[in-house]
């Protein structure tokens, strides 16, 4: 009789994207637990984490009330990235952001903005309310009614940053587990983590930070079930080299519908050197439908069940949800028509400017059952688990200050004990929670 002795760690982190990796950044500096990492692709940051803009975002367009945390989070976490990139000679191009608006009820937004973004502590000299002609002497090829200047905005590369956080997490002895898919969890007095493949791994502490998948794990514990999630790919075109640099700041647009997750179009400079136009907001049936429509027929049919039973389907009784979806998938299917919508504000800009596509990417916002979208992050916790649900755009600006509140809260419960002295002083733990 063959008795299997299923390896097993403390704390195990379901998500190598750029949260779980930080999670266990700090775990590891901190603590003399075991920890280890799961992930179903090779590495990390191969979904959302390394599919983004690559902005780090000042938190000026976040309502301090209802993003509360991820305005904190964001705000402070600006110099943790700044360090990390400056010790590991990753990019930092400090472009700035000019949001603009288009017309007077766009202009209130952004006064608006403006004083959001003091109140969650952005300095007022970083944050410049112009009239139409300062955004010209600025950006002669812009056209807008008026436009908030954001000097602190920067890019950067989170692929390469989470790479370098995974580093000093290995150096700490967290544990990466690569190419394993999740088929089920055994929840006892430890959990058991079944993998796919057969093996499985043992745990007293799972910590759920799998992005667009984090919905589905959390009701594998009996958590959240009421609640839906819709998937939403965003596509960019590059532009040709020749017209690359006719703007040379970020360009972002204010949101006609805030209510929803519809990014209106960005000009965004990319730390690579390439300039993109986009996002759309495609809905699609999982959160790796990066090309097409339908990437297996089991996964479509599962989220159209989940759709027409849960808190999504009464957002297909709203008109103007399934208005701006037509206008989306127009987007999608047309890049004159992707192009057009960034001609409102930078005129001067053709559709044969644009001959590759770039890099796509997916948000996953979570759905009440009364069917409004959830605007700031879900935190639950289970038995033996805690789960970080809804970690949405600007989460790559925030996560290592919103990782070490975390810690605290895990700490506060117990899960962790008291933390020895780092042993990588990259980031100062108490002085990130005494800021939020």
């Amino acid at each position: 009789m063959c008795i299997c002795i299923l390896k097993k760690f403390d704390i195990a982190i379901l998500g190598g994207g750029i949260l779980g990796t930080t999670i266990s950044y700090w775990i590891s500096n901190l603590y003399d637990s075991s920890v280890c990492v799961i992930d179903k692709e090779f590495d990390v940051a191969q979904h959302t984490s390394g599919r983004n803009t690559g902005v780090i975002h000042t938190p000026f367009y976040l309502n301090p009330e209802k993003k509360k945390i991820f305005a904190k989070s964001a705000h402070s976490s600006h110099e943790l990235w700044k360090t990390l990139a400056k010790n590991t000679m990753s990019p930092w191009n400090e472009i700035g952001t000019i949001e603009v608006a288009l017309n007077e009820t766009q202009h209130k937004t952004l006064e608006k903005y403006q004083k959001w973004g003091v109140e969650n502590g952005v300095l007022e000299e970083n944050l410049l309310l112009l009239n139409s002609n300062e955004i010209k002497q600025r950006e002669k090829n812009v056209e807008c009614f008026s436009g908030l200047l954001c000097k602190s905005d920067v890019s950067t590369d989170y692929s390469k940053l989470t790479q370098e956080i995974k580093n000093i997490s290995v150096q700490n002895a967290t544990e990466f587990i690569f190419q394993k898919n999740v088929k089920s969890f055994s929840n006892t007095d430890d959990i058991v983590i079944n993998f796919t493949d057969n093996s499985s791994i043992r745990c007293n502490y799972l910590i759920n930070c799998a992005g667009g998948n984090s919905l589905d794990v959390a009701k594998q514990f009996d958590l959240l079930e009421s609640y839906s999630d819709l998937h939403f790919r965003g596509e960019y075109w590059i532009a040709d080299n020749t017209h690359a640099d006719i703007v040379n700041t970020n360009i972002y647009s204010v949101a006609r519908h805030p209510e929803f997750p519809f990014l209106d179009p960005h000009w965004i400079k990319r730390a690579n050197g390439t300039t993109e136009i986009g996002p759309n907001a495609v809905p699609v049936p999982t959160p790796e439908t990066y090309d097409g429509f339908v990437t297996d027929i089991p996964s479509t049919i599962s989220k159209l069940g989940e759709i027409l039973t849960g808190g999504a389907k009464k957002l297909l009784l709203n008109p103007d949800f399934l208005s701006l979806i037509s206008h989306e998938f127009r987007s999608s299917i047309s890049k004159d028509t992707m192009v057009q919508r960034v001609m409102n504000f930078i005129p001067s800009l053709k559709p044969n400017y644009f001959k590759t596509k770039g890099t796509a990417g997916i948000r996953t916002p979570v759905i009440s059952p009364d069917g409004n979208f959830i605007s700031d992050v879900m935190e639950r916790e289970g038995q033996n688990s805690f789960h970080i649900v809804n970690y949405n755009s600007p989460g790559a600006t925030g996560a290592p200050a919103y990782s070490a509140l975390i810690i605290q809260k895990l700490q506060d419960r117990g899960i962790l004990k008291t933390p020895n002295s780092q042993k990588n002083s990259l980031w100062n733990f108490n002085s990130i929670i005494e800021q939020i």
